[in-house]
């Protein structure tokens, strides 16, 4: 009975995370190598013109964004 107490709340429970771009907690979105991008600022991006102001900050939070390494 324990284990079907645990699997249930662990269904239940909504996984937050960090989005890259805007610093917040966010259940949805997508991830980018090992970065996450919550759904609203993957919209936003999208939407924005690239001669818009908004467009360089974007570009600035998503150089964050590394590649993992690999390992051989």
């Amino acid at each position: 009975m324990e284990v079907e107490d645990l699997s249930s709340n662990l269904a239940s429970q909504r996984f937050e995370e960090k989005c890259v771009i805007c610093e917040n907690q966010k259940t949805k979105g997508i991830h980018l190598y090992t970065s996450f991008i919550c759904s609203d600022c993957e919209h936003e991006l999208i939407q924005t013109d690239t001669n818009n102001p908004k467009y360089k900050y974007f570009l600035k939070q998503l150089k964050k964004v590394t590649t993992p390494e690999i390992f051989s």
